[in-house]
C-alpha cells in the first residue's frame, strides 16, 4: 500500500476525517492498543490525553492555515510572515489555545520514532508545554507517558492511529462540539469497561438530556460542579439552539469543575 500523502509543508496533518462516526471508530482502535497492558482507568487516561493533544493542535493547525490564507499577508516579506504566524495572540484572541512548535502533532508524529528517550519523553514534554503556554491548562493534562510500565512501541501505535482524527474541518461544526461528542463516546465506552465503578465518572447521555429537558435552560447560568466531558452544557446547548435557534446559544453562561476546562 503507498504511504498516504501529507498537506503542505508546515502542516503536517493527514487527510480529515469526514465524520465524528469515523473518529470515534479509529481511537477506539486506539484504545485497543493499550488492552491487556492496563486496565480500562489507565489506558482512559492514555486515550483521553492523546485525543485533547490532538484537538487542540488540530484548532490550532486550522486557525494557522486561516491567518495564512489572509491576502493581506501576501504584501508583507517572508520574514515578517513567518513571524506573524506565530503570534500568540492571533490565537488566544479567536480562543485557540496556543501549541509550542515541538508540541504540534505533525512535530510528534514526524518524531514518534527517532525521539531520544522515545515517545513517551516526548508526549510528556509536549504536554508539559502546552499547560505552560496557556494558564487555564495548568495541571490539567496528564504526563504520563514515560513511565515504566508503559510499552513504548504500542505507544508509537497509537500515536500513528490518532494521526488518522481530525477534529476540524467538519463543515459548520466547532472542533469543540466534535471534541465533546468523541468525549462522551469514550466516556461511555470506559464506562462499560470498567463496570459498576463507571458511574463515578460518567453520567449516561440519556440521564443528562432528561436533566437538561426539566431544567429548561433558556437563557442564564449553567452550572455543574461535577462536569466531566461537559455533557450537560453540551446539551444544555442543544436545547437553546433547538427551541429558540442558534443565535440564542450565548444566551447561556457555563460554569463548572472538571475537563471541561479542555473545551474553554
Amino acid at each position: 500500500m503507498p504511504p498516504r500523502k501529507r498537506t503542505a509543508a508546515g502542516q503536517g496533518e493527514l487527510p480529515g476525517v469526514s465524520s465524528t462516526k469515523e473518529i470515534q471508530d479509529i481511537l477506539w482502535k486506539a484504545a485497543d492498543k493499550l488492552r491487556g497492558s492496563m486496565d480500562a482507568a489507565q489506558y482512559k487516561e492514555f486515550v483521553l490525553g492523546l485525543v485533547f493533544l490532538k484537538y487542540v493542535s488540530d484548532a490550532f493547525a486550522e486557525r494557522r492555515e486561516a491567518l495564512a490564507a489572509d491576502p493581506e499577508l501576501a504584501a508583507i516579506p517572508e520574514h515578517r510572515r513567518a513571524a506573524f504566524l506565530e503570534e500568540k495572540d492571533e490565537y488566544t484572541e479567536k480562543n485557540v489555545f496556543w501549541v509550542p512548535p515541538t508540541a504540534r502533532w505533525n512535530y510528534i508524529s514526524e518524531n514518534a520514532s527517532s525521539a531520544e528517550g522515545g515517545v513517551g519523553k516526548l508526549l510528556d514534554e509536549a504536554m508539559d508545554e502546552v499547560m505552560k503556554a496557556n494558564k487555564a491548562l495548568t495541571g490539567v493534562l496528564p504526563k504520563i507517558f514515560n513511565r515504566d510500565n508503559v510499552d513504548q512501541k504500542r505507544l508509537k501505535e497509537l500515536v500513528d492511529l490518532i494521526s488518522d482524527a481530525r477534529f476540524t474541518g467538519h463543515g459548520d461544526r466547532p472542533a469543540q462540539d466534535v471534541l465533546g461528542e468523541v468525549y462522551e463516546y469514550f466516556l461511555e465506552n470506559f464506562a462499560r469497561a470498567e463496570g459498576k465503578r463507571a458511574g463515578e465518572f460518567y453520567t449516561p447521555a440519556s440521564v443528562v438530556r432528561l436533566l437538561v429537558e426539566i431544567l429548561e435552560p433558556y437563557e442564564g447560568r449553567v452550572y455543574d460542579p461535577a462536569c466531566g466531558s461537559g455533557g450537560m452544557f453540551v446539551q444544555s446547548g442543544k436545547f437553546v439552539a433547538k427551541r429558540r435557534g442558534q443565535d440564542h446559544t450565548h444566551d447561556i453562561a457555563v460554569y463548572g469543575q472538571g475537563l471541561i476546562k479542555f473545551l474553554r
